[in-house]
């Protein structure tokens, strides 16, 4: 990764985060007014989405606008309606001949079970991220849609460990760009690929001190899961999950290409969250292709695929603790 790049490297990006820290939520907005190809894909069971059916092929709309990324659970989808008319008076979007409509397809994680659950993502939210929105690169940890989020939910809230957002991109050659936002509020743990450790996740019920790196330190979701086996639930805890973000490129490419990169970018969710994709989890992912680059489709899904896999680890990293969830630097400082 290239620590001078993010996703506001790519032209005709911008991006902004609203969120109360009080209410520990918050939202997040990736402008693109010009328009860009949108796609998406869904893996998890469990996912809260706006607009997103426009987004597949066989469908009219070929570009998007913006794409809005929030807490809240479904009532933080509202906060896709402030964008909407952030865009329409900057007489962005779609014209139907009876006025310009934006398009603005949303997801949403589920973080009231920390802060203040009747607090959620609002239209007035997300036009203020929208007028907060800027060509610098987008803070990262516990701001927007990452305000509130946390991974490792197995044993409970009391046992999860705080994560946020967190972006990653590189220039691939020829003045490529890929990138990506992911806000990472996943069930499961989250697992660094290079050496296949659980970096953040679900924390171990042994009294006593915990050592962050220690095998001891947390508890393996997938292995805790063992102890499901013959039940039909894994519990209330387990119900409030998701992964949501954004890959972008500046790659020419038409609507089919970019859900496809979308695809291929679900591989790198998979690499560091373990389980993904599971019925309690959302894991959407959108993906925006602004152009003129001229570049392969399978090149740019495996690299957004690898910019996937460093954004979720760098939202676990970035995080501070808040809302008595630690983070992993806090465990760290407890050595």
């Amino acid at each position: 990764m290239q620590a001078d790049l993010s996703i506001t490297s790519i032209p005709g990006i911008r991006v902004g985060h609203a969120q109360d820290f009080d209410a520990l939520t918050g939202c997040t907005v990736i402008l693109c007014p010009k328009g860009a190809t949108g796609g998406i894909d869904q893996r998890g069971g469990a996912p809260g989405t706006r607009e997103s059916d426009a987004l597949h092929p066989m469908h009219l709309v070929e570009k998007v606008h913006a794409i809005a990324l929030a807490g809240g659970s479904a009532f933080g989808l509202d906060a896709a309606a402030g964008v909407m008319k952030y865009l329409e008076e900057q007489g962005v979007g779609f014209e139907t001949g009876a006025g310009k409509v934006p398009t603005v397809p949303a997801a949403i994680l589920f973080d009231l079970n920390i802060g203040k659950k009747e607090i959620r993502p609002d239209a007035a939210m997300g036009y203020q991220a929208c007028l907060n929105a800027s060509k610098t690169p987008p803070q990262e940890g516990n701001y927007g849609a990452g305000t509130g989020a946390t991974v490792g939910k197995i044993l409970g809230m009391g046992q999860a460990v705080k994560a946020g957002i967190g972006c990653a991109a590189m220039d691939i050659g020829n003045g490529v760009f890929v990138a990506a936002i992911f806000a990472v509020n996943a069930f499961g743990d989250v697992i660094d690929p290079s050496n296949g450790k659980i970096l953040a996740g679900a924390r171990s019920l042994q009294k006593g001190p915990i050592h962050i790196g220690s095998e001891e330190t947390f508890a393996d979701t997938q292995s805790i899961m063992k102890s499901f086996i013959g039940r039909t639930s894994l519990g209330f805890a387990s119900r409030a999950n998701t992964v949501i973000g954004v890959v972008a490129s500046n790659a020419r490419l038409n609507k089919e290409e970019t859900n496809k990169v979308a695809q291929m970018a679900q591989d790198g969710l998979a690499r560091c969250i373990r389980p993904a994709h599971t019925m309690v989890d959302g894991d959407t992912i959108f993906a925006i292709s602004t152009g003129p680059k001229k570049a392969d489709v399978n090149i740019i899904g495996a690299f957004a695929a690898e910019v996937t896999s460093q954004a979720i680890l760098r939202s676990v990293k970035m995080a501070k603790s808040i809302g008595g969830v630690p983070s992993i630097c806090e465990l760290k400082n407890e050595q």
